[in-house]
């Protein structure tokens, strides 16, 4: 992985082509991009409860479930981040059919890198304008301040870190239910967007991922504080 600076984009890359996965981790990577790989269906789908990229790069031929019904799924479960369809498949009806169902673009193989490139600055900078007008945009913890447009974290001893978008998003939803018990259940169903709930500790992972960029202390949060046998609050300043 590289990055360029304080407001790197994760792209998730779904692909089972060898040759071509090198090909665009390598251009992205140059081009200052975070990559994350998935060979299959189902390891996209997976990756994105753990942590939502912020463009999908989609192939629609791939092996268990195809393209098309990763490209439903998730927008079943109401993620808005860009997903560019790069494919083989060149007829008019595979085109209309990856757009009604949720794809922001779609290109054919073979492909100009440039192009793509313009095209994911494009979708990624749409998506940013759509997203900034809508939701919460800034708060300060007390001497910590966070820029949730740039997904970036000032704080007084670290410095400035990044968030990354799940991170944005648990903030986002804490936010507007500040001071408000949330359960780890509701977290799993609205910004994991978990369909049954597992024993997994997702949630507490990234709670105590991000209390390591949002607190002076985390391991005596201020902010972010845990309610045993209840879940989490995040407290105003």
């Amino acid at each position: 992985m590289q990055a360029n600076d304080v407001d790197t984009k994760q792209i998730l890359i779904l692909e089972d082509e060898p040759s071509l996965i090198f090909t665009l981790e390598d251009t992205l990577q140059n081009e200052g991009y975070e990559t994350v790989i998935a060979r299959k269906g189902q390891e996209a789908l997976d990756i994105i409860k753990q942590e939502a990229p912020d463009l999908l790069i989609l192939d629609l031929m791939l092996p268990g479930i195809s393209g098309y019904d990763v490209c439903k799924e998730i927008r079943d479960m109401n993620y808005t981040f860009p997903i560019i369809i790069l494919t083989a498949r060149n007829r008019e009806i595979d085109k209309v059919t990856g757009l009604k169902i949720g794809a922001d673009d779609y290109i054919t193989k073979p492909f100009g890198v440039k192009e793509l490139l313009a095209r994911i600055d494009a979708r990624l900078r749409r998506s940013n304008n759509f997203s900034h007008d809508k939701t919460l945009n800034g708060i300060t913890l007390g001497p910590i301040s966070l820029d949730l447009k740039s997904a970036i974290v000032h704080h007084p001893e670290k410095g400035h870190l990044d968030l990354t978008t799940r991170e944005v998003e648990l903030i986002r939803y804490l936010a507007g239910r500040a001071e408000t018990p949330v359960s780890r259940d509701d977290l799993l169903t609205n910004v994991w967007r978990y369909k049954h709930h597992t024993n997994t500790r997702t949630v507490d992972v990234h709670i105590s991922k991000l209390r390591s960029k949002i607190e002076i202390d985390p391991e005596n949060p201020s902010y972010l504080v845990t309610l045993h046998g209840v879940g989490y609050m995040l407290k105003k300043d």
